[in-house]
């Protein structure tokens, strides 16, 4: 299935590059930005060294050419004050290669020259760039800084922070406990006063609410009955008079 792998593909790079944007420390990021320029600035370095070298090299190898052909032309000369035209000719042709090896060796210089000139005039501007690339560097690590330091004591005064977040957090769980608890205390409480809960000190089978209720009228009957009985026994005792409306204390 294309198309799912597709998304698979897609939300994989998403949360890869929302990680890597977190972890991202832009002061790293522009010290080593920093650093890859400064290698591109010594390799340029490296390469004006190298035509350098090379274009001394070609110039040495021109004036020892320039040398023997100053050499050959004075053999020539002396051949021929000799009268050996044909040793002075056979001089005159190794001259005249020589002559053309010097020739190629100049425009050799002269490629070089201009390669030389072409990289230092790059060097320049390269270094140009990078000094500008670190002011600015560090000029944007110093605001980044600033700004997170900031954007900390914010956090930490109007507790948003992920600090004061979790400890808000735990405060609502406790909250959420205590109220939690506090409930199952009160419905312990309110089935404990309606008798639901049976006395587990209390031997035999548990009773219910009508078991409650036909032993409580057994208990007023037994009540009853012994008072009667008491009754019989010893008799119900003189019956208080009431009280006389309008006697006084002296009355007649």
């Amino acid at each position: 299935m294309p198309g799912l792998a597709g998304r698979i593909e897609t939300v994989t790079k998403a949360k890869i590059s929302h990680l890597l944007d977190r972890a991202e420390d832009p002061a790293e990021t522009l010290d080593y930005a920093y650093e890859q320029q400064m290698e591109d600035l010594q390799k340029v370095k490296q390469g004006i060294a190298e035509v350098v070298t090379s274009k001394k090299r070609l110039q040495l190898q021109e004036e020892q050419l320039k040398q023997q052909a100053d050499k050959l032309d004075g053999q020539a000369r002396e051949a021929m004050s000799a009268g050996r035209e044909d040793l002075a000719r056979a001089a005159i042709e190794r001259k005249q290669v020589i002559v053309q090896e010097t020739s190629s060796l100049d425009q050799q210089v002269a490629d070089l020259e201009s390669q030389q000139q072409k990289l230092t005039d790059a060097e320049r501007n390269l270094q140009t760039k990078v000094e500008e690339f670190r002011t600015k560097k560090e000029v944007i690590k110093a605001q980044y800084s600033a700004s997170e330091a900031q954007v900390q004591i914010s956090e930490a005064a109007t507790g948003i922070g992920d600090h004061m977040a979790d400890l808000g957090q735990a405060m609502q769980r406790a909250i959420d406990k205590t109220d939690q608890m506090q409930a199952r205390a009160s419905a312990v409480e309110e089935l404990q006063a309606a008798g639901t809960f049976d006395d587990l000190t209390s031997l035999g089978p548990p009773q219910d609410d009508i078991d409650r209720q036909l032993e409580q009228l057994g208990a007023k009957s037994a009540v009853d009955d012994e008072l009667a009985q008491l009754k019989a026994e010893v008799g119900p005792g003189a019956t208080p008079e009431p009280p006389q409306i309008g006697a006084g204390e002296g009355g007649s």
